[in-house]
């Protein structure tokens, strides 16, 4: 026996020893040197001997570096112990070229230590050819399109980005774009439409459209993109069951991968506008667009306010178009317009464009509003086009003046004496008196609406000590949250029963269950099994027949798996037992 001791302590003595005697390493690697842009690397920084007092941030101009984990790993090898910490940094290039990583130091157990620098390349992303796209090999892909037709400087429009996945592509995500190039083009608002289904080879693709507003904004040569984007997405493994996607999304036997996407790059050309048959009134709108215009009241007096509404619809940049009437016409006093914009597209490029002028008449000479027009130019066509709304009729009354009666005596022609047609004169006749009604303080209304403040303050206090309670009791917070999901979670499973989806009503049925027996024990939903039911000292409170009962919903949450239920008869009476289940729960606690 005592030499087994001697033995024991010699070795765990020499490894220590031999532990402390290996020098501190630091080593950089990377997984890959070359990539794709839109793809990324790993950086995994080891020290082996000890461990790091400082972690190395590299900082490289181009590249985005985050952090992405750590981990630590003990090695024995003939008595002699080792151990690695490892850091591990995500790399994602934000451009083409060759880049290089430097050496970094760090402190370990008080030394210092360098790895050596690395050298990464980073290549443009490429189009995947056309045969590859018909035969439905690709997992994913992009398409980018513009629209036909001649291109003006300033014209507006909407290029369309596909994003195809294949039908056994699940959870597609992290999807971002790593370089957007655009030649004399201006990118603006960017909008999903709705998915659409399309087939490539033997292949089904969902197909996810992106909408981008451009503006043209030089003439001659355009170009727009490559556009390049990298994403992951879970994908069936390639053995066992994983080879088939229900089995492999059952069994959790999928992987994740990355894919960088890139689009064709596009030309075009575009052109300045005619300088020919410029209507006056050009403002620099271009799109196709249609007028109306209204105004009210159709008669007024001399200084009363003439409301004109103006309203521009059609298709283009309709935030650029500015009020057709500028300036305020012969015989009115005019206010500077306002305008409101509805839009009935998600780029904004379709909608009304409504200006509202406030229009004085300063004579009544006035005969009728002037007329309105709006001129623009239409890509489509190449020409300038003016929208014309005629005069609209207005009737203007002279101003309405009071005569007032002066004292009687020699009236002077002095300018106090004159009296000005623009002032009213005070009224003289002031009608019927009325009735004296009882003071405020003697309506009963009155007094109740002063008790109004009272109670709302009461209900605050109330209110406020409540929300106190529930701060400083998290056991009852829980245990409302967690009756509050029994009660959403029963509505659930009774749709789930009646629409025959036994997966999803089991999946839902196993959460609920770790939700109940938690909150009742005290413990993480998440930490509840079976196994609980033979080993919580609470539960041995319970009758045997709920501890059956929740046993047989367990079980029948793991059979589920296998075999699904038969119907909804089968399912409604699960719910049934379930909810007689929490019923019998209701005093148990931890």
């Amino acid at each position: 026996m005592r030499t087994l001791r001697q033995f024991v302590s010699h070795f765990f003595l020499s490894s220590i020893l031999g532990f402390a005697a290996r020098a501190a390493s630091f080593t950089a690697t990377l997984d890959r040197d070359s990539l794709a842009l839109g793809e990324s690397a790993t950086l995994t920084l080891n020290f082996e001997g000890g461990q790091p007092d400082n972690a190395p941030a590299p900082d490289v101009p181009g590249l985005e570096i985050v952090a992405a984990g750590n981990s630590k790993a003990v090695n024995i090898v003939n008595g002699q112990m080792s151990s690695t910490d490892s850091l591990f940094y995500r790399i994602t290039p934000q451009k083409t070229g060759d880049f290089v990583i430097p050496a970094m130091t760090a402190l370990v157990d008080g030394g210092r230590v360098s790895s050596q620098p690395l050298r990464l390349t980073v290549r443009p992303a490429e189009a995947v050819p056309t045969a590859a796209i018909e035969s439905g090999s690709l997992m994913a892909f992009m398409k980018l399109t513009l629209p036909t037709g001649e291109l003006y400087v300033g014209q507006t429009l909407a290029a369309r980005l596909e994003i195809w996945l294949r039908d056994d592509v699940h959870n597609f995500s992290n999807f971002r774009f790593t370089s957007q190039p655009a030649s004399g083009f201006l990118i603006g608002k960017t909008a999903q439409g709705p998915n659409r289904t399309a087939q490539a080879g033997n292949h089904l693709y969902t197909v996810i459209p992106l909408d981008f507003a451009l503006t043209v904004t030089k003439t001659g040569d355009l170009s727009l993109g490559p556009f390049t984007a990298s994403a992951t997405y879970l994908v069936a493994s390639a053995n066992g069951m994983g080879e088939d996607p229900f089995f492999g999304r059952f069994f959790n036997t999928e992987v994740q991968k990355q894919v960088s996407l890139a689009t064709e790059s596009l030309h075009t050309t575009s052109r300045a506008l005619p300088t020919q048959g410029v209507p006056p009134d050009f403002n620099g709108a271009i799109g196709d667009f249609n007028l109306s215009a209204t105004a009210g009241p159709a008669a007024v007096a001399v200084g009363d306010p003439v409301t004109v509404r103006v309203k521009i619809a059609g298709q283009g940049a309709l935030g650029a178009v500015a009020a057709p009437l500028a300036s305020a016409p012969p015989g009115f006093k005019a206010f500077p317009p306002t305008s409101k914009l509805e839009t009935t597209d998600s780029l904004g490029l379709q909608g009304t464009k409504t200006f509202e002028e406030i229009l004085v008449p300063q004579t009544a000479d006035v005969r009728g509003l002037p007329a309105v027009s709006f001129s623009y130019f239409n890509p489509a066509d190449g020409q300038y086009h003016t929208l014309t709304q005629s005069s609209l009729p207005l009737t203007v009354h002279p101003g309405a003046v009071t005569a007032v009666s002066l004292p009687a005596g020699p009236q002077t022609a002095s300018a106090e004496n004159q009296v000005s047609a623009d002032i009213v004169p005070v009224k003289e006749r002031l009608g019927k008196l009325g009735a004296a009604r009882a003071p405020l303080i003697g309506r009963r209304g009155f007094l109740a609406a002063q008790a109004v403040p009272m109670l709302v303050f009461l209900g605050a206090l109330l209110w406020r000590r409540r929300e106190d309670r529930l701060a400083n009791n998290p056991r009852l917070r829980r245990q409302r949250l967690v009756a509050q999901r029994l009660r959403d979670g029963l509505v659930d499973l009774r749709g789930l029963a009646e629409a025959d989806k036994s997966a999803e009503f089991f999946t839902t049925l196993f959460r609920l269950l770790q939700e109940l027996l938690g909150e009742r024990l005290d413990c993480p939903a998440s930490a509840i099994t079976e196994n609980v039911l033979d080993e919580s000292a609470v539960l041995r409170g319970a009758t045997g027949e709920t501890l059956n009962a929740l046993r047989e919903l367990f079980q029948r949450c793991n059979q589920a798996r296998y075999a699904p239920a038969s119907g909804r008869g089968e399912l409604d009476a699960v719910v049934a037992q379930f909810e007689k289940t929490i019923g019998e729960l209701r005093n148990l606690r931890a």
